[in-house]
């Protein structure tokens, strides 16, 4: 009897590497794949680059948003000229003025 260690025996097994880690994306592109198949309205089959190319939309989407949120807020004209809030921005980033350092000054630990 042949034994079947012959054939991989010298080999280590790869580490698992999710498609999101692939992709260099945050948003989970197995998860996208998953409402995919489940939502479509022929219950046909979807492409694994599917899932990954709705992924890059909505991280490309959601970065757009966080960002003209950072530039509204961060302006004090913009702020008081816009007053709506960006749904699902997240939290308003606001950092108190004295925890700011001044120019040339470093913290010693």
């Amino acid at each position: 009897m042949a034994s079947k260690a012959g054939k991989d025996s010298g080999k280590a097994k790869a580490k698992a590497v999710s498609r999101s880690q692939r992709a260099a994306l945050q948003l989970p592109v197995g998860r996208i794949h998953r409402h995919l198949k489940t939502r479509t309205t022929s219950h046909g089959p979807v492409g694994a680059t599917a899932a990954v190319y709705g992924a890059v939309i909505l991280e490309y989407s959601l970065l757009r948003c966080w960002s003209w949120q950072l530039a509204i807020r961060g302006d004090e004209e913009l702020d008081s000229l816009i007053k709506a809030t960006i749904i699902g921005g997240g939290v308003i980033p606001h950092i108190h003025k004295s925890l700011i350092g001044k120019k040339g000054q470093q913290k010693t630990a």
